[in-house]
């Protein structure tokens, strides 16, 4: 058997009046995903509990066949798992955004999703002027950085791309050593202020970098190996680094595709054929695409829709074409993570769409990819991390 499993991050949504009521998913021209429901299964999965924050991170964690409910210590760890982060048990891992505020406004969560070079160079100058034996700053991608810290501190935070265009006064670290955070954070912001690199983004007209923004905390997470607990080997196709961390941590290979920028420009060819040619070696495939996700954080239904688009021709049509060559003997898996709303900037906890094909699968009903169908469908998931037994095992 051959598996694989393909993420629309973010693509589910709700109705919007510029689309005459329909969501970008049932607007998009996705004639393959439409397939996988036609010749499959279709129906709704809950990814994120009630009690756990609702981001990629617990829904990629049930996604993957792990309860976040067990395993779950936050966001920043995985990504420090993706950079392979030397940290000890007694460290905690914040994850380190380069925003943008304007008069104590969030205005931007990824400052204008800034270029490596120049974030490369900002989180430098914050090692260079803030670090101290306790504290240190890693450089990631574009806004997305990490900050490891020794001291104690028991905080609540909040993710940036939740209070967008909201003032940060009521949002900033609470809880035991929140004081000592938020010093941080002014005294970054000083430093990245007056750095010549957001002089010249500002004289572009670019949104500047012209603070950090720490959130995600946690300690690194222990997980059992998929192989394991499943029998079967797998890789993961991503461009972000909590789907790189999670990968790694259950022993799944990494695949990197030059051009996966976890955004809009990502390289969709590239990822469709490096899980292509994957598939050769491994049992099953994940791959991930974070486009339609930040389409839905910029409040762009027409950029989910051209993600969506872009997915279905350049990742599930060769996927799906290759998976056939297999005969009887594979299955696929397609869902988003969570929903990003275009209307509210960020993530929801609902349940969301999802449409297996393959062996033991037959399909029941024609009809399209969307929100609406899979309602509709008699299956429904209450817990997340059941989906992938059942998408391995269906019978």
């Amino acid at each position: 058997m051959k598996y694989a499993i393909i993420i629309p991050d973010g693509a589910a949504d709700a109705p919007l009046d510029e689309l005459d009521g329909q969501t970008p998913l049932a607007v998009a021209d996705l004639p393959n995903m439409d397939a996988v429901v036609s010749q499959g299964r279709c129906g709704t999965v809950s990814n994120v509990p009630d009690s756990l924050p609702c981001g990629s991170d617990v829904a990629i964690m049930s996604v993957m066949g792990y309860d976040p409910l067990e395993h779950y210590t936050g966001r920043a760890p995985l990504e420090a798992a993706a950079q392979k982060l030397k940290v000890n048990s007694s460290q905690w891992i914040f994850r380190c955004n380069l925003v943008t505020m304007i008069d104590s406004i969030m205005e931007d969560h990824s400052a204008g999703h800034i270029r490596n070079e120049e974030a490369n160079k900002l989180i430098d100058a914050l090692n260079q002027n803030i670090v101290d034996d306790e504290l240190s700053f890693y450089e990631g991608v574009s806004y997305r950085h990490l900050m490891t810290y020794n001291r104690k501190c028991k905080v609540r935070t909040t993710p940036p791309h939740d209070i967008l265009g909201k003032k940060v006064s009521g949002y900033l670290p609470k809880g035991r050593g929140s004081k000592e955070l938020r010093n941080i954070m002014a005294r970054a912001g000083e430093i990245l202020k007056a750095h010549d690199v957001n002089t010249v983004r500002t004289d572009l007209g670019e949104n500047p970098a012209n603070a950090i923004w720490l959130w995600g905390q946690g300690k690194m997470p222990h997980l059992p190996s998929f192989s394991k607990r499943f029998g079967l080997s797998g890789a993961a196709i991503t461009g972000v680094d909590l789907v790189r961390g999670l990968a790694g941590l259950i022993g799944w290979d990494i695949i990197e595709v030059d051009g996966a920028t976890g955004y809009l420009d990502t390289n969709y060819a590239g990822k469709g054929a490096a899980a292509v040619e994957a598939l050769d070696k491994y049992d099953l495939v994940f791959v991930h695409i974070e486009a339609p996700d930040e389409a839905g954080h910029g409040g762009n239904p027409q950029a989910k829709i051209e993600s969506l688009q872009k997915i279905d021709a350049h990742i599930v049509a060769p996927v799906l074409e290759r998976l056939k060559k297999e005969g009887d003997d594979w299955r696929l898996l397609l869902l988003p993570d969570h929903p990003t709303p275009c209307t509210i900037r960020t993530h929801t906890r609902q349940a969301v769409p999802f449409a297996l094909a393959g062996k033991d699968t037959a399909g029941i009903v024609e009809a399209p990819f969307t929100e609406q169908t899979a309602r509709d469908a008699d299956l429904h998931i209450a817990k997340g991390c059941n989906l992938m037994e059942f998408f391995l095992k269906v019978r």
